[in-house]
């Protein structure tokens, strides 16, 4: 055992380290990837059946080793037609490179900023009159095909429009108003809705939306709760509530300039006006 242990180290080169390194480097990428989806059940269930054909074998159960090992054999397919979102939502992941201009690169910064304020001013106006409301920020990866499930508007960004989108006796409010640039593309917009487990009781339809369409996409979706007022905003699948709306200002300009516009990330409580709107 001391002679194969040192026969190992010896035979332990750099191009080894940096192996082992990468694939666990991986590893840990798909690992924090697949966390508190439904990929992760999926996985666990997969290392249960792993675990049970060797075991089996081990023990030899020859005929339940036999029909886990034909099962197995054809699990691949299988997989890959399971976890087809998560699939696509990991190529698209490794696809988003720095070596591909930006959608944005062509707005300058005053633009951007201008972008970012006329959202905040609408999404402020929703939260103090409580009106349900559901903004999708397109990104590198396009929203065309959610976009044609809407009303195509393709009209300028103003805050008085995302208000009259989003009033509850027009025709547009239910569903998403998705933005290119500073442009509104399309409105009452259908998303995918996450199936992610572990979700608040309370959380609605368009908060799920919102949570389904950052995990197909790199898109920032903005979401006002029609019932508490209550703004949020979704990125790469993950919900951050209680948000204020200079807190939401500052993401926005981070996600789009990458400066460090940083602000409180955490579940900041904001106190909800109450204002009656106007008859």
């Amino acid at each position: 055992m001391p002679d194969t242990f040192e026969n190992l180290i010896s035979g332990f080169g750099l191009w080894d380290f940096i192996d082992i390194t990468l694939i666990a480097f991986v590893i840990y990428k798909v690992l924090g990837f697949i966390r508190e989806t439904r990929a992760e059940q999926l996985v666990k269930g997969l290392v249960i059946l792993l675990a049970a054909t060797f075991f089996s074998g081990f023990f030899h159960l020859y005929s339940l080793n036999w029909l886990l090992k034909g099962f197995m054999q054809f699990g691949v397919i299988a997989l890959v037609v399971v976890f087809q979102p998560e699939l696509r939502r990991g190529l698209e992941h490794v696809g988003r490179s720095k070596l591909f201009r930006s959608r944005y690169a062509n707005m300058d910064k005053d633009e951007i900023k201008s972008l970012a304020s006329t959202i905040v001013q609408a999404v402020d106006f929703f939260s103090a009159n409580r009106i349900g409301a559901l903004i999708v920020l397109e990104r590198e990866i396009s929203l065309t095909e959610y976009t044609e499930s809407g009303v195509m508007l393709d009209s300028m960004l103003s805050a008085e429009l995302l208000k009259n989108i989003f009033m509850g006796d027009t025709p547009l409010h239910d569903g998403a108003a998705i933005l290119r640039k500073n442009r509104i593309v399309s409105a009452a917009s259908i998303l995918p809705l996450t199936d992610g487990v572990g979700l608040p009781a309370e959380i609605g339809t368009r908060h799920r939306a919102a949570i389904g369409i950052t995990e197909v996409s790199d898109s920032l979706a903005i979401v006002v709760s029609e019932e508490t007022g209550i703004i949020s905003n979704a990125r790469e699948g993950k919900l951050t509530r209680f948000l204020q709306v200079k807190t939401l200002e500052k993401r926005i300009l981070n996600l789009y300039l990458g400066e460090d516009y940083s602000a409180p990330t955490g579940s900041v409580l904001r106190k909800v006006r109450r204002r009656a709107p106007k008859q």
